[in-house]
C-alpha cells in the first residue's frame, strides 16, 4: 500500500506525573487494540520498523501503539487495518479508541453526546467545551490546578475539538446553549484570545441547528443556580442528563430526576436573552472587549 500518513503529535500516555495518566495507558481497550495490532502485524510477516514506513511513523510510535501506552489516530488506524490485512478488526475499535484520549470521568458523557440527537447545555463557570476556540481551550487546561503536562494538554485540546465535529453531522443535531453572561466578562487567556472566543460564538451562533442565549447578570430570577448541567436527547425518546464539578461527573438516567433537571433547562430558557438578543449581547461584547 503506498498511502502513507504523517506522524501527529501525539500524546505518550504513562508520561511521569499524574495528569498523564488520564487516557490508563496499557489497560483496557488500549492494550486490546495493541495486543490485536501485534498479531496481525506477526501474522502479516511484518516488523515493527516495515509498519513504520509503510504508514509513516516511527518505531518507537508502532511499539507504543501496540504495548498500550500511546492513542492512535483514526486515521492510522484506518490505514494499519488496510496494510496488516486485519479485515475491519481495528477499524471496529476505532470508536472505543478515540474516547480513551478524554478524561475517566467524561468518556461516558462523550459517547452520549456523540449519538444525541439534541444537546441543552447550561455553561457559567466558562465557555460550553464544544464552543471554545483552540486558543481558548490551551487557556482553560493551562489553568487546571494540578497542573496538566504539555502532551496532557495537547491532547485534551484534540479530543475537545474532535467533539465539535457534532456541528457537523447530518442529519444535524439541535444544539441550545446558555450562557451566564460573567462567563463573557471573564477573559480567560487575555483579551485577544477573549475576543477570538466572541467571535466563535457569533459565527457558531449562526448555524440554523445552534441556539445561543446569555443569561445576563442583571436577571433578578435564575433558575440555574445550582450549577452548569447537560441535557442529552437520544433517538430512542429518552433524556439523559450530564453534571460535573471538580474533576468529577455523573450520569442521570432516573426518569424523575431528569425530568427536573429539564424543566429547570426550559425555565432557565425562559429568563435568558432570546437568542437573536443574545447575538447582538455577544456583539456589543465583542466591541467592548
Amino acid at each position: 500500500m503506498s498511502e502513507t500518513v504523517r506522524e501527529p503529535e501525539e500524546t505518550v500516555a504513562g508520561e511521569e506525573g499524574p495528569e498523564a495518566a488520564s487516557p490508563e495507558p496499557g489497560t483496557g481497550i488500549l492494550r486490546v487494540f495493541g495486543r490485536q495490532m501485534k498479531r496481525f502485524r506477526l501474522r502479516a510477516g511484518l516488523e515493527r520498523s516495515e509498519v513504520g514506513a509503510r504508514t509513516g511513523y516511527s518505531v518507537s510510535t508502532i511499539t507504543s501503539y501496540e504495548l498500550g501506552r500511546r492513542i492512535p489516530p483514526p486515521r492510522f488506524i484506518d490505514v494499519a487495518d488496510e496494510l496488516l490485512d486485519a479485515g475491519g478488526v481495528l477499524q471496529e475499535m476505532k470508536e472505543e479508541v478515540a474516547r480513551a484520549q478524554y478524561p475517566a470521568f467524561f468518556r461516558d458523557a462523550a459517547r452520549l453526546e456523540a449519538e444525541a440527537v439534541e444537546l441543552w447545555v447550561y455553561g457559567t463557570h466558562a465557555v460550553p467545551g464544544l464552543l471554545q476556540t483552540e486558543e481558548y481551550m490551551r487557556a482553560v487546561f493551562e489553568m487546571w490546578r494540578p497542573l496538566l503536562d504539555e502532551g496532557t494538554v495537547q491532547q485534551r485540546i484534540a479530543a475537545r475539538l474532535a467533539r465539535q465535529e457534532v456541528f457537523a453531522r447530518r442529519p444535524a443535531p439541535l444544539v441550545s446553549f446558555v450562557i451566564d453572561e460573567a462567563v463573557l466578562r471573564r477573559p480567560l487567556g487575555g483579551h485577544s484570545v477573549m475576543r477570538g472566543q466572541l467571535e466563535q460564538l457569533l459565527l457558531v451562533g449562526a448555524y440554523r441547528n445552534v441556539e445561543i442565549q446569555i443569561m445576563p447578570l442583571d436577571r433578578e430570577d435564575n433558575a440555574g443556580v445550582d450549577g452548569p448541567f447537560t441535557v442529552l436527547h437520544r433517538d430512542v425518546g429518552d433524556q439523559v442528563a450530564y453534571l460535573e464539578a471538580q474533576g468529577r461527573s455523573t450520569i442521570v438516567s432516573e426518569r424523575a430526576e431528569v425530568r427536573g433537571i429539564v424543566s429547570r433547562y426550559g425555565i432557565i430558557r425562559a429568563q435568558a436573552l432570546t437568542p437573536r438578543e443574545s447575538l447582538a449581547f455577544i456583539e456589543k461584547s465583542l466591541g467592548e472587549t
